[in-house]
């Protein structure tokens, strides 16, 4: 069996890639976790008063997914520089955790929610549990450089 060696990364030769793909990272999480946010202020009744949930996710859907789909296909380049450590970190696998809790949270009743007649109620929950879910998957990525 061959075991994985890190120096064959083209990633890890290369003193530009990492940082490279990192803020390539953090800004795809901003974009798509920013306009998630806008749609669950609205739902919190915290925002954009004019518009509703359903024409801000309308509005965002696009900027959503590319911003997600940029997020994991540079965070799955940036695990290849290192799998092992990736993997035993508590904290990163708290973020893949949460990241998959979100992403399924958000197409299925957050969507669901936000682009239909809802209660106040039920808005907030749902607003409040995607920014919950979402602000665990920020936290984790931050804490994966402290443990």
């Amino acid at each position: 069996m061959q075991v994985y060696d890190p120096s064959t990364n083209p990633i890890n030769g290369n003193e530009w890639a990492f940082p490279v793909l990192e803020i390539v990272h953090i800004a795809s999480f901003a974009l798509s976790i920013g306009t998630i946010a806008i749609v669950d202020l609205r739902l919190l009744g915290w925002g954009m008063r004019h518009r509703t949930s359903r024409q801000l996710v309308a509005d965002t859907e696009i900027w959503t997914m590319l911003g997600i789909l940029l997020a994991v296909t540079s965070g799955a380049f940036l695990v290849t520089t290192d799998p092992s450590s990736y993997l035993r970190n508590p904290a990163f696998r708290l973020k893949m955790a949460c990241l998959a809790a979100a992403v399924l949270y958000n197409y299925t009743v957050h969507l669901k929610i936000a682009s239909s007649e809802h209660s106040a109620f039920a808005g907030k929950l749902a607003g409040a549990l995607s920014m919950a879910l979402w602000v665990s998957v920020v936290c984790g990525g931050i804490f994966y450089a402290f443990i």
